[in-house]
């Protein structure tokens, strides 16, 4: 092989991947206004979705900021703000005082799943298991999916049902699902 040839193919490879990570970046969807790119971690995005201020706020007095910007994979089923607000009043708050740092940890890793799940993934269990697909939580409860008239819906220990709203947010360390309800364990 020429040297000339070589250089050839080196720039083309080159070139194939930057073009597969622009395209990658402008894959992923816009969560609370915001760009969300798969070469940053979980926590590294979400602090700049403005629909996320309340689960990031959490998450710092829960202590899981290094947590959820390790290796992961982690797949984060993340609440938005108005998710939060459907709580009874004062529930947020009292939450993230320091004296309930774990019962928060307990509902914020209730939130999280071992791996890297994504809709694909969601789907294909649920067709294998009769239309439901159930995961294991990081806190050790079960989230439970179905496929609904207008998505797929998550369904917590205490029968609370909400929807997934954005899937397939793909990060460094794996994949944030937006929901629009808090699940509890």
């Amino acid at each position: 092989m020429t040297r000339t040839f070589r250089a050839s193919i080196i720039a083309a490879a080159i070139v194939i991947s930057g073009a597969s990570l622009a395209q990658a970046k402008t894959s992923n969807p816009m969560v609370g206004g915001a760009a969300m790119y798969p070469t940053k971690n979980i926590v590294e995005n979400a602090v700049n979705s403005k629909d996320h201020t309340t689960l990031v706020a959490a998450v710092k007095a829960a202590g899981l900021v290094e947590t959820l910007s390790g290796p992961g994979p982690f797949t984060v089923f993340a609440p938005t703000n108005a998710a939060f607000a459907k709580l009874p009043a004062g529930t947020v708050e009292t939450l993230v005082k320091p004296e309930n740092k774990g019962t928060l940890t307990t509902i914020l890793t209730y939130h999280v799943v071992p791996g890297r799940i994504t809709a694909a993934n969601i789907a294909a269990s649920a067709k294998a298991h009769h239309g439901v697909a159930s995961y294991t939580t990081v806190q050790g409860g079960t989230l439970t999916f179905k496929k609904g008239m207008k998505g797929w819906t998550i369904t917590d220990a205490k029968g609370n049902t909400g929807k997934i709203t954005i899937a397939n947010v793909m990060q460094s360390n794996g994949v944030i699902h937006v929901i629009d309800t808090v699940m509890m364990p």
